[in-house]
């Protein structure tokens, strides 16, 4: 099993580094034959190589089983045309990773942002190749432009294709969990691009009988997230609604930081933490890695499926209860959580419960 780690910007290296402990120990416990490879992104290739994203690191990541990727300060990049590569939309695209996977759990013995009482426990399916983002909606040029001084436009593309297929995996993993899809739009004002979306979803419900599929305005979900979350099981979104969603599905849930996501496609997952680079405490040991250890569990219950190995899907399990278990103890827990750890020292704890 090949993995490439890109280590990339911010706290990206050090959440990487706890998360490769926890890794090697799955492998040693599991026997996952796992070789790493590493390379530079980022600021790193852009101060050596004067791109944050070469090409070859890009066309060299599809000889990978997976990939690990840190992350990026891409708000803080160069424009393109001097080398600021958005390092995630270029793998998105390039490399077809058209699913953004993006859990959102409460745990009992962690504080949520929900009202009392509350729980949540859902996925979102966000389209990562089109919608609203001007670097990945137009075979040439940029979607977004400025006729005149006062006046800028933005292009938005939605395919049939690109909605069925993320439609499909919506499916395909409510039949693992509780059997129920909520495709979420804004149909009434989008009629065309929303409602080819919405139209695609139901096409796909047709080979799903045993789920149940319901719909919700993009601006209604978000009063459900907060006041009823448990109506939700899967959610499957166009690219600007899943990215908005699954920050406030994060955050209501606990924190950012807790939840896992994988960028995947039909033949390569990427591992990336739900949040930020963070550079304000970068280089502290004092960042929280349970996003980014939770997102390689993703990449291994991934390959699993695509192998049809047990192994990597019991070292996913296995590293997700000793997550849960590291964090059930005040004792073994962040600072951001009140807890003592750094972010290494948590990377060990994990590693360690890990069997």
């Amino acid at each position: 099993m090949r993995l490439l780690v890109l280590p990339a910007d911010g706290i990206g290296p050090e959440i990487v580094a706890a998360a490769l402990v926890v890794l090697r120990r799955a492998d040693r416990v599991f026997g996952l034959g796992i070789h790493l490879d590493h390379d530079e992104v980022g600021f790193a290739s852009l101060h050596k190589h004067g791109t944050t994203l070469r090409e070859e690191t890009l066309q060299r990541a599809r000889g990978y089983d997976g990939i690990i990727l840190g992350t990026q300060s891409h708000a803080q990049y160069p424009s393109p045309d001097r080398g600021g590569r958005n390092i995630s939309a270029a793998f998105r695209v390039q490399l077809d990773l058209y699913a953004n996977v993006r859990p959102a759990r409460t745990r009992a013995f962690l504080p949520s942002n929900l009202r009392p009482g509350k729980s949540m426990d859902l996925v979102i399916m966000r389209e990562a190749t089109e919608g609203f983002y001007p670097d990945r909606n137009m075979a040439q040029g940029w979607g977004e432009f400025m006729p005149t001084a006062d006046m800028a436009l933005s292009v938005r593309k939605i395919t049939r294709h690109a909605s069925e297929r993320i439609a499909r995996r919506a499916f395909e993993l409510a039949m693992q969990r509780r059997r129920h899809v909520t495709a979420i739009h804004k149909a009434n004002s989008f009629h065309m691009t929303d409602g080819l979306f919405l139209e695609a979803v139901r096409a796909v419900a047709s080979g799903f009988p045993e789920v149940a599929l319901d719909d919700l305005l993009v601006d209604a979900s978000t009063a459900h997230l907060v006041r009823n979350p448990e109506r939700f099981d899967v959610l499957v979104a166009e690219n600007l609604y899943g990215d908005i969603l699954s920050d406030l599905a994060s955050e209501l849930s606990g924190s950012l930081g807790l939840g896992g996501s994988v960028m995947s496609g039909d033949a390569l997952c990427c591992a990336q933490a739900q949040h930020g680079s963070a550079p304000d405490i970068q280089g502290q040991d004092r960042a929280n890695p349970t996003s980014m250890i939770l997102s390689v569990a993703m990449l291994l219950g991934w390959l699993a499926q695509r192998r049809g190995t047990d192994e990597p899907a019991a070292a996913a399990r296995a590293i997700e209860r000793a997550v849960d278990a590291a964090l059930e103890d005040p004792g073994g827990r962040t600072r951001d959580l009140d807890g003592p750890l750094g972010c290494m020292a948590f990377g060990e704890r994990v590693a360690a419960l890990v069997g």
